[in-house]
Order: structure tokens, then C-alpha cells, then sequence
């Protein structure tokens, strides 16, 4: 068997987010998603925090911040999404989100008419490394 960085951890997001899916199903905004996703994270005890701001820095220049929808267990960058497929751009600002910060991991959850879900990896070793 495989050992998946952060396996363990990314098991419960990925858990939190088809509890979450089976609940609400499709159709909702974001915004609701993101409130409810924590509910069932919580019930995994599971450590996490919303809207987690990390600077973008160029050459020593801040050029500004982005805020990841979730962070968990410090190690885990979660994007939530609810729209009809996952594209390229939605990847790539999960990428740009794994540069600015010291994760290695990145979730990216689709409450579309589809649950669809991306494990991102972003280290020394793997640029770039997706498990579908």
C-alpha cells in the first residue's frame, strides 16, 4: 500500500467534505458550503482555520495576500468550489496558494453536480503532483 503524505489528515478532509456533499448536495453557493464543511471537520476532530491569510512576496517586495479557505492541521490548504466542473485556472490558484505557504499538501473540493475532488502536492521532490 502507498503512503500518502498527510494521508491520514487529507482522509478526514476528504471524509468532512462527502459527509458535507450528502448533506447539502449541489446547488448552494460557496459560502454555504464553506460554513458547513467545518461542522463536519469538527466532528472529526480535526484542527482547522478559516480564511488564513499568507502574504505574496517577489524579490522582498509584498505585492499583497491570499486567503485560503481552510487550513487544517497547518499542514492542508483546502479550496472550496461550487461550480459545474474543476478547470485548469482552479488548479493553478491552488498551486499559487502551495508557493506562498509552507504547505505541501492542497485539497481542492467541488460541491458541483458532481462531488470532484484534487490532491495537490507542491514540494522539493514533486512539482506539481495530482491524485485523482
Amino acid at each position: 500500500m502507498i503512503e500518502l503524505l498527510h494521508g491520514d489528515i487529507t482522509h478526514e478532509i476528504i471524509g468532512a467534505f462527502y459527509d458535507t456533499y450528502n448533506a447539502l448536495g449541489w446547488g448552494y453557493p460557496e459560502s454555504i458550503y464553506a460554513n458547513a464543511v467545518p461542522i463536519y471537520l469538527a466532528k472529526r476532530r480535526m484542527h482547522f482555520a478559516r480564511e488564513v491569510a499568507f502574504p505574496v512576496i517577489l524579490e522582498g517586495v509584498a505585492l499583497g495576500e491570499f486567503r485560503a479557505d481552510l487550513v487544517v492541521a497547518g499542514t492542508v490548504i483546502v479550496e472550496l468550489k461550487a461550480c459545474e466542473l474543476i478547470v485548469a485556472a482552479h488548479e493553478a490558484q491552488l498551486i499559487s496558494y502551495l508557493k506562498a505557504s509552507n504547505c505541501n499538501i492542497g485539497l481542492l473540493l467541488n460541491f458541483g453536480p458532481k462531488a470532484e475532488l484534487r490532491r495537490i502536492i507542491w514540494t522539493d521532490d514533486f512539482r506539481v503532483l495530482k491524485d485523482r
